[in-house]
């Protein structure tokens, strides 16, 4: 008997029981990078028959007006009958083949292509990842934290010009128009919660009055 290697996961039936497509095909896809590899294709001839039968006997029978039921269903039971041992033998010639097509990681237990398989030490590159790709990486990861970071402290110098204690309405109230913060709407040029500055002492005066109330400056 030929060594056994376990698809779990990894593995779509492809299979069909009846018609003239019936076969078996089998697809089997790598834990790592998920490219797959189909088995040939194999026919099932029982089920193919069957699918020519039922076609066969239903045109001619509509012909004379008779009811073919009966022998499609004695072919489809014919075809059902064979199917489950056919398709597992098959299943089984399908992983024999994958054989030669992946490799088991012997850390994980995952199965992958040859592409990402480390020969020389038997593991997936999951599991012992290739050094001159992971240095490339890493090259990358440090440009972009440093930029990342200088990029940062450049918006913590430009925040220095912003008013954080002004007050902002980021709806208008009027007509619903996202703001931004701006004093006045955008969408309908309503003036926005931006309370007006005293002339003399530059304090927020509320909206209405006829003096400032921290210095008594006329409005």
């Amino acid at each position: 008997m030929s060594s056994e290697i376990y698809f779990s996961n990894n593995y779509r039936d492809l299979c069909e029981q009846y018609g003239t497509g019936a076969g078996f095909q089998f697809e089997f896809s790598c834990f790592h990078c998920s490219d797959t590899w189909r088995s040939p294709f194999e026919r099932f001839t029982t089920g193919q028959v069957a699918g020519w039968i039922g076609k066969g006997v239903s045109a001619a029978w509509n012909l004379i007006g008779g009811n073919a039921d009966t022998i499609s269903n004695a072919a489809d039971g014919l075809a059902g009958q064979n199917w489950g041992t056919a398709r597992d033998a098959a299943f089984q010639r399908a992983i024999d083949n994958a054989q030669g097509h992946f490799n088991r990681c012997a850390r994980c237990t995952s199965y992958v292509c040859g592409r990402c398989f480390n020969a020389d030490q038997g593991l997936c590159f999951t599991c012992a990842p290739d050094t001159a790709a992971e240095a490339a990486a890493s090259q990358r990861r440090g440009l972009n934290d440093m930029v990342s970071e200088r990029a940062y402290k450049a918006g913590q110098a430009s925040g220095t010009e912003f008013d954080v204690n002004t007050p902002r309405q980021l709806v208008c109230p009027q007509c619903r128009t996202e703001t931004h913060g701006t004093p006045f709407c955008p969408g309908c040029g309503f003036r926005l919660a931006t309370p007006d500055k005293c002339t003399g002492c530059q304090k927020d005066v509320p909206e209405g009055s006829a003096f400032c109330p921290s210095c008594g400056t006329r409005r």
